[in-house]
């Protein structure tokens, strides 16, 4: 046999055997789950008396997806670092009180731990063709740089309206846009300083709420009661007094509408009595309630409430020490269907003292093809 048959006949046995090696290939030996979303579970675990239980492992927990066992494949103790959108509402009462809000800030980074980063969102007001608008702007994205959170802090501006639904749709849209690194799998969290009623957002709670599920935040709100100081400037001369919004009082009508009831509408806040004002107040501010407990019980966060901005700083350090004890774990789903249905979630202790309470994320929205 000639030298050049030789070869030839050597190179078409390699790539025959090189088919062969790869039929053989187990499905085991294969990657997949390459488009398999790993879900990420934030919680926290307290003894009967409340207080955070640390040291925790993985063999501590079982998780549960639609009431089926799933297999924890990632698993973070309390020490590991957070990413938190911090949300300054100065709208409101709050003007008055900006200096009180930008220390209670300080207070609440100084007081997360090293390697804990940060992104700050604030509101300001806008001026354009002589109409002023108010609006939610990101002061920085994320960052464990102190000196420059602080700086950030002291551009925070008052504004004349709350975008406190587009402010929220920001962290999801915009601080979080990206997966996370390795390290803050599971350890993302929004704490958002507001009364919670939004007066001037394009964007409405059902897109906020689905945004956040999606991003699986941690959501906690230390919540301001400015229903009294409100309520106090509300009423009397329509000319000299607060107003509510246009998109206010569509939702307070699209709420009593949905309730079953009919009702003349008011076009304006000068067509409204002082009963129909204190009606729409209340129920804005059950709606605030309402949608800040829905978000932090679904995220297996909390929502601190307040009388008054002096309180913020102990609110603040509470919050703190919230995120200092949170584990986190994730699973790839038994259930691989893209369908766009909500899957619940259920993490159960084992080994742990009577009474050990688990406070966690509830579910998630499972992506469509």
């Amino acid at each position: 046999m000639r030298l050049k048959e030789f070869v030839l006949l050597l190179a078409i046995s390699f790539l025959i055997s090189a088919g062969a090696v790869g039929q053989d290939k187990k499905p085991d030996d294969e990657v997949i789950r390459v488009d398999t979303q790993l879900v990420d579970v934030p919680f926290a675990v307290t003894n009967s008396a409340g207080a955070p239980l640390k040291g925790l492992k993985a063999s501590n927990f079982i998780v549960y997806e639609d009431g089926k066992k799933q297999e924890i494949v990632d698993f973070a103790t309390t020490t590991a670092p957070f990413e938190v959108a911090l949300v300054l509402d100065t709208s409101g009462s709050a003007r008055n009180d900006l200096l009180l809000i930008q220390r209670a800030a300080r207070d609440f980074i100084s007081s997360l731990r090293p390697g804990d980063r940060v992104a700050v969102i604030a509101f300001r007001t806008e001026r354009t063709n002589n109409q002023a608008f108010a609006t939610s702007e990101i002061l920085t994205n994320l960052t464990d740089d102190r000196t420059r959170l602080s700086q950030a802090i002291d551009n925070v501006k008052t504004s004349n309206g709350t975008p406190y639904y587009d402010s929220m749709l920001q962290v999801a849209e915009k601080v979080f846009a990206q997966r996370p690194a390795g390290e803050f799998r599971g350890r993302r969290a929004m704490v958002a300083l507001t009364d919670g009623v939004d007066s001037s957002s394009v964007a409405d709670f059902k897109l906020v709420k689905e945004s956040l599920n999606q991003v699986g935040l941690v959501s906690f709100f230390i919540q301001v009661d400015t229903q009294e100081f409100f309520e106090e400037s509300l009423l009397g001369d329509c000319q000299s007094a607060i107003r509510f919004s246009s998109a206010q009082i569509r939702r307070y009508y699209q709420t009593i509408n949905s309730k079953g009831k009919k009702m003349e509408k008011a076009v304006n806040f000068c067509q409204l009595g002082d009963f129909e004002r204190l009606a729409i107040s209340k129920r804005l501010y059950d709606i605030a309630d309402e949608e800040m407990n829905d978000l932090a019980k679904g995220s297996g966060g909390k929502v601190f409430q307040v009388g008054d901005l002096s309180e913020a700083r102990s609110a603040f350090r509470s919050v703190a020490d919230e995120i200092g004890t949170k584990y986190s774990l994730g699973y790839y789903p038994s259930n691989e269907k893209k369908d766009g249905t909500y899957r619940t979630i259920k993490v159960e202790t084992k080994g742990l003292p009577a009474g050990s309470v688990v406070r966690a994320r509830e579910g998630y929205t499972a992506p469509r093809n």
